[in-house]
């Protein structure tokens, strides 16, 4: 198959949380050369599901253990890894995915819940005249209406009230995100607009009244990232890929390719974390979705591979429900360190929080008091 040719031999990384990790314009860059590199045309296309239940996870063991080679294994059942597997399975490739904790236990389900193209890289693009920040955004935004449309019981637009604190910033916020709608273009939600500052206060009365001078609501989209993850990894499933979660990967395992001489990936020792049974599962090619692990997958493969991600964590805290209306969010862009606060209706609660602080990877991040102590005495 033209797929299998492409990539035989190599692992693919693939990012779920990589864009987090990454810088976002080299990740942009990044993510081109992948695609250039793996474009090819779709093999025979599965066009209705094998399974009408997912099977079991027992079941799924067996088929790991028992298939000689899979034409596809993918590491890491996030929103990159479970899309990979879904993806390569509907093109009639025989296909595996392992993760090592839950599916979307880590950087899949830990987010804003937006899907946004992010007004502030556009800022940064028009600053700093640079254009692979551009691009990004707008593929972001493409990507937002596209998601709105195929799982719109998961999506749904969110009006955002940016809160205005002085007169001339008015003009200046409002050029800003009209350029936001703007760059949307035909996928823009619904045309931005401002407020009021008594309109302002009836949507967030806690807002400081004696400094406000009205606000600007622009509209990005809500989105169920949990649940979106876990329904890729069952339709993958329910096409024939053997999935499973508690699947550790311990080692890669390579083979001398006889045609070329070279040294090659061809699958990895998978160890069940339930039982602490190992196998191994063979594969023509591995796909490395591990997100903020990449580095420590890749040196498995090669112990001296030089890192590529820069991990940073968001920080979230949830509040009572009454904190925010129940259809509207808010955005503070000026917070005494400069880093932007969401603060957004959630399942009858607020979700506040913050993004992009530099950090070591750890298995189960957990927020310190400073970053707690922080984000509740700015909002």
């Amino acid at each position: 198959m033209a797929f299998q040719k492409a990539v035989k031999g190599t692992i693919l990384v693939g990012g779920g949380a990589l864009a987090t990790v990454l810088g976002l314009s080299q990740f942009a860059h990044y993510r081109r050369k992948q695609m250039n590199l793996a474009y090819v045309k779709a093999a025979d296309c599965i066009s209705e599901p094998v399974n009408r239940e997912p099977p079991s996870r027992e079941a799924q063991l067996l088929t790991l253990q028992n298939t000689s080679e899979f034409d596809i294994l993918v590491i890491g059942g996030g929103a990159t890894g479970s899309g990979c597997a879904l993806d390569a399975v509907t093109r009639g490739l025989k296909t595996a995915l392992v993760e090592r904790d839950d599916f979307s236990s880590g950087t899949s389900s830990r987010s804003t819940k937006l899907i946004h193209g992010g007004v502030r890289y556009l800022q940064k693009a028009i600053m700093k005249l640079d254009i692979e920040q551009y691009r990004m955004v707008k593929e972001a935004l493409h990507e937002r209406a596209n998601l709105l449309e195929i799982a719109p019981h998961l999506s749904a637009p969110l009006p955002i009230m940016l809160p205005v604190y002085k007169w001339w910033q008015l003009p200046y916020y409002w050029v800003g995100i009209k350029l936001y709608d703007l760059v949307a273009g035909s996928n823009c939600l619904k045309s931005s607009y401002v407020l009021s500052k008594s309109r302002a206060l009836e949507h967030f009365p806690m807002l400081q009244k004696d400094k406000l001078v009205g606000a600007i609501v622009y509209y990005d989209g809500q989105h169920n990232d949990a649940r979106m993850n876990l329904a890729i990894a069952l339709t993958a499933a329910r096409y024939g890929a053997a999935t499973a979660n508690y699947m550790e990967v311990v080692s890669l395992l390579k083979k001398t390719d006889p045609q070329t001489g070279k040294v090659r990936v061809s699958g990895a020792r998978c160890k069940d974390v339930l039982t602490g049974q190992e196998f191994d599962v063979r594969a023509k090619c591995v796909i490395n979705a591990t997100g903020p692990f990449t580095d420590s997958v890749r040196k498995m493969d090669d112990k001296d591979a030089s890192a590529i991600c820069q991990p940073s964590a968001g920080v979230h805290i949830v509040m009572p429900g009454y904190y925010s209306p129940e259809s509207m969010g808010l955005l503070d862009p000026a917070t005494s360190d400069g880093r932007v606060i969401f603060f957004l209706p959630w399942q009858k609660m607020t979700i506040a929080g913050t993004t992009d602080t530099p950090t070591d990877i750890t298995h189960h991040p957990i927020p310190s008091e400073e970053d707690i102590n922080f984000i509740l005495n700015e909002v």
